[in-house]
């Protein structure tokens, strides 16, 4: 069986592979979720492919929807379908569409793609448990610049209010969105002192250390009486040297000299 190190190289070449293919996607902000999603499906989240939907499993929403590339291969890698269906990645009649959809797709427990939506879902997942006294937890992906989005607060303010200790969610901040540095586009931050206020416990981790993720996991799991957020500090396209921390490989597809070089920087075999 592959470690998670293993897993995390196999996803970045499939995310490669499957923007390559179609022609479209998102790599940059896939790139940099990687280690966050392989710590939460291969250790984390108590889970069964077998039986996705269900009734005490945790809960996954990818609020940051675009990223599907990172998410599918996950899935696949999961289990969840068979992995030779992501060369149909955004193909007409694919389940695997450029954003995930609960209806078609197994695994997926919300359909996303307007950001700063997925995190209120998440926020009713949690306190649905709550009400019907259910175990299961539910985790979040945001992205930085989704913080952007009013409804983020709105949720995270109720999230804090109700004291959803149920719930995590887990900012990618890799300080670059579509149109450019975070910074210089409406600044989030401080994250960390909003999401305290807002009645959070706050955590910071290297993003792509799988053993900073899996302690805070714990730690979340852990903490009583408030949610929990962990801002995983992240590369934008980590791992394929031309893409790092360019904010130009948010919604690009790299051409044939391109692809073949990020395969080989990965280790993999261009097909």
């Amino acid at each position: 069986m592959k470690n998670k190190l293993e897993i995390s190289k196999e996803i970045r070449r499939n995310i490669v592979k499957m923007v390559y293919t179609a022609k479209s996607g998102h790599p940059g902000g896939s790139l940099s979720a990687v280690e966050i999603l392989v710590s939460l499906y291969f250790g984390e989240m108590n889970i069964d492919p077998a039986e996705p939907d269900k009734e005490e499993r945790d809960h996954f929403v990818l609020s940051k929807g675009h990223i599907t590339p990172a998410y599918y291969s996950v899935l696949a890698e999961r289990g969840y379908f068979p992995k030779e269906e992501l060369s149909t990645f955004r193909q007409m009649d694919s389940r695997l569409q450029g954003h995930p959809c609960m209806q078609h797709c197994p695994g997926i427990d919300m359909t996303t793609g307007s950001l700063g939506q997925g995190v209120s879902c998440a926020v009713g997942m949690a306190l649905s448990a709550k009400l019907r006294d259910r175990n299961y937890r539910v985790y979040t992906l945001l992205g930085d610049g989704e913080l952007e989005e009013g409804q983020v607060w709105e949720a995270c303010m109720f999230a804090g209010h109700r004291k959803l200790d149920n719930l995590t969610i887990i900012i990618d901040n890799n300080n670059l969105q579509i149109d450019g540095p975070i910074d210089q586009v409406s600044s989030p931050d401080p994250i960390d002192e909003k999401l305290a206020a807002f009645g959070f416990s706050v955590t910071h981790v290297d993003g792509h250390n799988l053993e900073e993720l899996e302690a805070a996991y714990k730690k979340a799991r852990e903490t009583k009486g408030k949610p929990s957020a962990i801002i995983a500090h992240t590369v934008k396209g980590k791992g394929v040297s031309f893409m790092e921390n360019q904010a130009g490989w948010h919604g690009q597809a790299p051409g044939k000299e391109q692809y073949e070089q990020a395969m080989a920087e990965l280790g993999g075999e261009v097909k």
